[in-house]
């Protein structure tokens, strides 16, 4: 990724998705200390430093103990009251509130346990999405299209459709032949399970 933070133009949102309940890991995810605080944390101030706004998160399961995570910081925490249907459903709870603003033309949607998330990387989302005029700016690791990903404002019926089943990813396959990219190294490091924990802690350390 080049790094290249040029002044936005572009009012972009962004929509952290930290509802669910973390079942093959037997904790909350979100809560996963990670270089002195929790993935959550790190999501919501990465998206802070992006210069992003407005910033929502979706919550869920444990949203109590996650809505602490978010003390002191620009952002707008939602419930999604159906997590347990899917992605699909905290995906149109975190959009909907966006359709609220006139101004915003797009959105960056991603997820609370990609631990390698940078304000840089949101950044360059931007930037391309500046630059190509794409529907879809998203992350490409290990060979796919995946998020992050921002969507433009035009997409946000669409991602209010979705079923709680289906996720962004769907929608960036249905746009890929319209879609830019941005090369992210570390996307495909997710959360899902202790031995994901082990991995992250071993890569923090060194």
């Amino acid at each position: 990724m080049k790094n290249i933070n040029p002044p936005m133009e572009a009012s972009i949102g962004v929509v952290i998705l930290a509802a669910g309940g973390s079942s093959r890991l037997g904790e909350p995810k979100q809560l996963v200390p990670y270089q002195g605080r929790t993935l959550l944390r790190h999501a919501a101030e990465t998206a802070a430093a992006s210069g992003c706004r407005p910033i929502i998160a979706v919550l869920g399961a444990n949203a109590g103990a996650l809505r602490a995570e978010l003390a002191g910081l620009p952002v707008w925490a939602v419930e999604n009251e159906d997590w347990e249907s899917g992605m699909g459903s905290s995906i149109a709870a975190g959009v909907q509130p966006l359709t609220d603003l006139n101004h915003l033309d797009g959105a960056i949607i991603l997820l609370a346990d990609q631990p390698l998330i940078s304000p840089e990387f949101l950044r360059e989302l931007v930037f391309q999405f500046e630059e190509t005029l794409a529907p879809i700016v998203a992350s490409e690791y290990d060979g796919t299209l995946g998020v992050p990903a921002l969507f433009a404002e035009t997409l946000f019926p669409e991602l209010l459709a979705l079923d709680g089943a289906g996720g962004a990813k769907q929608l960036i396959q249905q746009y890929r032949s319209r879609a830019a990219s941005v090369a992210f190294e570390g996307g495909s490091v997710d959360i899902d399970t202790p031995e994901d924990v082990e991995v992250l802690y071993r890569m923090a350390a060194g």
